[in-house]
């Protein structure tokens, strides 16, 4: 009998494993090359083996500006394609081929970025898909009910004040005002008593912890998203901003789960009805009673998911909203009158019937949205095989909707780069594709919190145009748009108000 020595059992196993390697390099490559004939046959920016076009893609303004550039150089396409490294991602800027995803009950996972928001988030409302998903949705969609949004309202109208309150001894003392911090800064108030019935005092206490972490973490969410060298866990906590992630994290949920604690003890010694003010927090906490699968971590997901989603979209909309009635003067007396006729010289709070009145207020900030939607661009994954146009789009690969080009599809908006509010009167817009207009996105994965939102921008507009005229200081060009995770000016937008007379 042949004896192997030890030497030559293990050269053999090295053998192995690099020809187990090396079949599996092959396989690989041979699916990145037909994926690469495959992907290409849409238009794009020429492409580098593994890096794709990480090289050439900018960052903040420039990046908006980039995806502006190739929609408008693709806009007879389709849609058109970028890789990000090995992976490509198809970019769909117009809104009838963006309704082959949207009307597909299965397109419901968020794309692999959205995982940065996790620790933060979990999977909540914002990152879940399928059974998980649907469930929490059906248990989230009684909260935005019709009458609980009522008690929302007197919120916002408490804020709304403060805010106009603030803004008149910014103009008595003759300082600069930048409307977006003050906006960011009122929003935070609202969501804050709206989804767990605590007073933060964002627009006076500029030293919160929980403030101060609600912005820094958003903002590293954000560099993360576009930085493909921290996108690993492993490098990216062992560097200073995965560090500063961690100690924001650590605040964020601690605030969260003490509230939590404190509204769910409270509820066993008081009853929902008779509470001055529900809170969204106190529904869910009816909703565990019921249902003892809900966890107090499903609600602090859902909790901290609002507390993220529901103020720098609203105050980026409302800000957009202050630049481009500033700059049109023409506007900004139609409005004036509109508010006028509505509430007279009262000072009293908004009350539904007023928002249903305030009509070219609507059309503003629909126009608004149009120009400046607050997220302009959202990840999914294609779940099911679909053709675009004679190609066909696997499963498993991203698609990128970009509301922000979609919404200036000449074939809808003639001049779309011009502010019109008119657009959307019934007899201009009956005509318009129902995928055109997307600013809080369509199909079953639609914004949940658009009716709170909408809501809450036209009583902080009101509000401010009811006691100011607003002189825009910049154009919009100089304030240099960014697209992160919301469409925001690179530096504030800063205004001139003046009280009326």
């Amino acid at each position: 009998m042949i004896e192997l020595s030890f030497s030559t059992v293990l050269r053999a196993f090295y053998v192995l494993i690099v020809a187990n390697f090396l079949v599996k390099f092959i396989k690989w490559l041979l699916n990145y090359i037909s994926k690469i004939n495959s992907v290409n046959r849409f238009k794009g920016l020429p492409m580098l083996p593994l890096l794709g076009n990480i090289h050439q893609l900018k960052t903040k303004h420039e990046f908006l500006m980039q995806m502006r550039y190739f929609s408008y150089k693709y806009k007879n396409e389709p849609l058109w394609r970028l890789w990000l490294g090995t992976m490509p991602n198809y970019i769909f800027h117009r809104g009838e081929y963006a309704e082959i995803l949207f009307s597909s009950a299965k397109n419901t996972q968020k794309s692999v970025q959205y995982n940065f928001l996790h620790p933060w988030l979990g999977t909540g409302l914002l990152t879940s898909y399928g059974d998980k998903w649907s469930t929490r949705r059906r248990l989230i969609t009684p909260t935005f009910h019709f009458e609980i949004l009522n008690d929302f309202l007197n919120v916002m109208n408490e804020q709304a004040l403060i805010m106009t309150d603030i803004l008149k001894n910014l103009v008595k003392n003759k300082q600069e005002i930048n409307i977006f911090e003050r906006l960011k800064a009122c929003a935070l108030d609202v969501i804050c008593e709206s989804a767990m019935g605590q007073n933060v005092n964002a627009q006076n206490d500029h030293s919160s912890d929980y403030v101060n972490a609600v912005a820094r973490i958003s903002e590293l969410v954000t560099y993360r998203f576009f930085d493909p060298l921290e996108w690993s866990d492993f490098i990216y906590y062992k560097t200073q901003k995965g560090k500063d992630f961690k100690r924001c994290l650590k605040i964020l949920h601690e605030f969260t789960t003490k509230v939590i604690l404190e509204r769910d003890g409270d509820l066993d010694d008081l009853d929902l009805q008779s509470r001055k003010r529900i809170a969204f927090l106190d529904l869910l906490l009816k909703a565990k009673r019921g249902d003892p699968t809900i966890t107090f971590d499903d609600i602090r997901e859902e909790v901290d998911t609002f507390m993220f989603e529901g103020h720098d979209t609203t105050a980026a909309a409302a800000s957009w909203a202050c630049q481009l009635i500033g700059s049109h003067p023409h506007v900004q007396k139609k409005l004036h009158e509109e508010i006028d006729s509505v509430l007279g010289e009262s000072d009293r709070p908004l009350n539904n019937d007023d928002l249903k009145e305030l009509k070219y207020l609507d059309l503003v900030i629909k126009e608004t949205l149009r120009l400046f939607p607050s997220v302009p661009y959202f990840g999914r994954v294609i779940s099911e095989d679909c053709d675009i146009d004679g190609f066909k789009i696997l499963k498993g690969e991203t698609a990128v909707i970009v509301a922000y080009m979609i919404h200036r599809d000449e074939k809808y908006y003639p001049d779309p780069e011009k502010f019109d509010p008119e657009r959307f009167l019934p007899e201009n817009s009956k005509d318009r594709h129902p995928y055109a207009y997307i600013p809080f996105s369509a199909g079953r994965r639609n914004c949940i919190g658009q009716r709170f939102a909408q809501m809450e921008e036209k009583v902080l507009l009101a509000n401010i145009l009811r006691y100011f005229d607003i002189t825009s200081v910049k154009t919009i060009d100089e304030l240099k748009p960014v697209g992160d995770l919301i469409l925001h000016p690179n530096d504030g937008i800063p205004i001139e108000l003046k009280l009326r007379c």
